[in-house]
């Protein structure tokens, strides 16, 4: 995986640590608004030009717009797209599951969190993708605790989607945040438990899960960014930022759940 030394890894002090948990509430807020007007008949375009309004209008920055020349100010992602698409003319349709990634600077600190919106009348198998990709975030961030190896939470986020027969992506991988919108250790959603670095008290953390429906091979549209599943069917992503503690996990971009059950309670009802 070619992680640094735990000793590189960047550990934030109080003060540092408000400065991230500013920023990642606000970007909570911005991903929440979004989320809500992400309906059948909006253009991706809309979605982004709206998160851009939302973002200046808190006096915060986009993370992503020109991120290695990346044209976007969030990520906006449909269907069979894993992430890094970008908004445009295209019209959400009912029946489309739409990710939504939105990275901030405030104050100089970033702010970094994602969801999947499911719109209209999503077929059940992709609803019950969806479900399990947010229960193996969560999954994951039981694991964020002091003295932990990293290896022990990525690995357990495709340990639980294998169950159900999905397959996680391995391109790309969460990553530690703080000044910077990636920086050390790489969080890949698989690994070998037990595996270094330790986990500290102090590291900051974005887990994100981006886990398909079917195989885990993917290719990059001609944009050059847009990535989507080779077979074309449905990828999930949920991402969070984490504060490791001395104590419990801190969710610095927490939300009520959008499958508090997981799996089984959408089999239940």
């Amino acid at each position: 995986m070619g992680f640094l030394l735990a000793n590189r890894i960047p550990i934030r002090q109080a003060s540092q640590q408000a400065g991230l948990r500013k920023a990642c509430g606000i970007a909570r807020d911005i991903l929440l608004q979004t989320a809500q007007i992400v309906k059948a008949g909006v253009t991706t375009r809309e979605v982004d030009q709206f998160a851009a309004a939302e973002i200046k209008a808190r006096g915060c920055t986009s993370a992503f717009l020109g991120y290695r020349g990346f044209p976007g100010n969030i990520c906006i992602s449909l269907n069979e797209e894993i992430v890094h698409g970008i908004g445009g003319s295209r019209v959400i349709v009912d029946g489309d599951i739409v990710k939504i990634d939105i990275g901030i600077f405030c104050d100089g600190w970033v702010g970094d969190n994602a969801l999947t919106v499911p719109v209209g009348n999503v077929a059940p198998e992709v609803l019950r993708l969806l479900a399990a990709t947010e229960d193996s975030l969560h999954v994951a961030i039981s694991h964020a605790r002091d003295g932990e190896m990293l290896g022990t939470l990525c690995a357990s986020v495709e340990d639980h989607v294998v169950q159900y027969g999905y397959t996680v992506v391995r391109e790309f991988v969460g990553h530690g945040v703080g000044r910077k919108l990636h920086e050390e250790p790489q969080v890949p959603n698989y690994g070998t438990k037990g595996t270094r670095p330790r986990l500290k008290a102090g590291m900051a953390l974005a887990i994100e899960p981006m886990v398909n429906l079917g195989t885990a091979k993917m290719r990059v549209l001609s944009d050059n960014w847009t990535a989507v599943t080779q077979d074309r069917k449905a990828s999930a992503h949920y991402e969070h930022v984490v504060l490791i503690t001395n104590g419990e996990p801190e969710v610095l971009t927490w939300r009520e759940r959008m499958f508090p059950g997981g799996v089984e309670g959408l089999v239940a009802k």
